[in-house]
């Protein structure tokens, strides 16, 4: 329901122009918000939705992401875009946020500042052309880079670094991935589904090197070579580090807000230790009303829905966000969506389908419920198992199996 107009915060602040920020943003106009309303962000690019930057623009098959809104949209909506600035400093005793040296007060404030790309520490981290993918920029700059025969070294198998990979390769270029881990994305999938995307990834003609660790970077100011364990040496015209992704959280430390599980903690309201300030998306640690513990997540369809769903709440509703995760990848000629949260180390593993033509479904099962389920080029039964994931209830394993 909607808050009535007199009883509305005045002002309300969003710190990070990203998915969840301006997701938020326009949900509060579209909500009946009438007070004044400010969106802070350090891209200078409008809010965007992330995935297409390691699919569609990677690919070449885009130019542009999909815009949350255009330009125009955020204006008829009387919404303030602060867009290149960034936020400095959180003033909760004077109900301020410090940004390119003016301030903005609020009444309620949503921060929204997503992840950054984690680094390695490592020797020659210093040099130059270790590149990263995050932004809108930095897709379109690897893209030029991934050419026939270029010779492109991945650091990292997790869901960027097996996606650009395959990129990569439709472009022609030359790839080896170096991973640590006995398999890719070991940690969401376990080791048997892992292994089925490293044959995927190795008969597309990757050079994947798995439990292996990289050393150091050398290069006369630009990086151009690998150093991994043994001694070796892996030369590259181009590296792109892809081990995860760090949350924005520096500010909300700074500003004395609770933290929890490397995000700022929230209630199941999403609403922060300070009850006028709320997080979404990456930067939120969610007392989770699904799950025994805090979760936090990095995925399109949780910064989104979250964005969405704070707006209500920052106009005085006390909705707990209750939907579970939810992401999906493309890979050459594989599709799938997986749904749910998984501990591949405890769950148990149930497949239906064939693993080795890539056209199956994995469930993980916890006390006898699905935990989490995976469907790859297979695409009849997503509500079904939204159903399966959403419900907790005992499953058997003949059901899984039924075709």
């Amino acid at each position: 329901m909607t808050q009535p107009a007199s009883s509305q915060p005045s002002r309300i602040v969003i710190i990070g122009a990203s998915l969840a920020g301006g997701t938020a943003a326009i949900a509060l106009r579209d909500q009946g918000y009438e007070g004044e309303l400010t969106l802070i962000g350090e891209e200078s690019q409008l809010p965007y939705e992330r995935p297409p930057l390691s699919k569609a623009l990677l690919l070449g098959e885009r130019d542009e992401p999909d815009w949350v809104a255009d330009e125009a949209t955020y204006a008829d909506k009387a919404i303030g875009l602060r867009l290149g600035t960034t936020a400095t400093r959180i003033d909760r005793s004077r109900k301020v946020v410090v940004a390119s040296r003016h301030e903005y007060p609020y009444d309620k404030l949503l921060i929204a500042t997503g992840s950054a790309p984690r680094r390695l520490d490592v020797h020659g981290s210093e040099l130059d052309g270790l590149l990263t993918l995050r932004t809108l920029e930095e897709s379109l700059a690897l893209r030029e880079r991934f050419t026939e025969g270029a010779s492109v070294v991945i650091v990292g198998a997790g869901w960027i670094g097996c996606e650009a990979a395959a990129a990569a390769r439709q472009h022609g270029a030359n790839v080896t991935i170096v991973e640590p881990r006995s398999q890719p994305l070991l940690g969401v999938v376990g080791e048997q589904i892992g292994a089925t995307f490293a044959a995927l990834h190795r008969d597309h003609g990757v050079d994947l090197r798995l439990g292996t660790g990289v050393k150091g970077f050398a290069g006369e100011g630009t990086a151009s070579s690998v150093l991994i364990k043994g001694g070796h040496s892996i030369p590259a015209d181009t590296i792109l580090i892809g081990v995860g992704a760090a949350p924005n959280i520096a500010l909300a430390d700074a500003a004395g807000l609770k933290l929890a599980d490397g995000g700022i903690a929230v209630d199941a309201t999403l609403r922060s230790s300070d009850p006028d300030i709320y997080a979404a998306g990456d930067v939120a640690a969610q007392d989770h009303p699904k799950y025994r513990h805090r979760v936090r997540v990095e995925h399109w369809a949780n910064a989104k829905d979250q964005g969405s769903h704070v707006a209500g709440n920052l106009l005085g509703a006390e909705a707990p966000y209750e939907l579970r995760p939810f992401f999906f990848s493309d890979q050459y000629d594989l599709g799938c969506e997986y749904r749910g949260l998984a501990d591949p180390a405890k769950d148990r593993l149930v497949v239906r389908g064939d693993l080795a033509s890539r056209e199956f479904t994995a469930f993980w099962l916890r006390d006898g419920a699905v935990a989490a389920a995976m469907n790859v080029n297979q695409w009849d039964d997503g509500d079904a198992l939204q159903e399966l994931v959403d419900s907790g209830r005992q499953v058997p394993d003949k059901e899984l199996l039924a075709t």
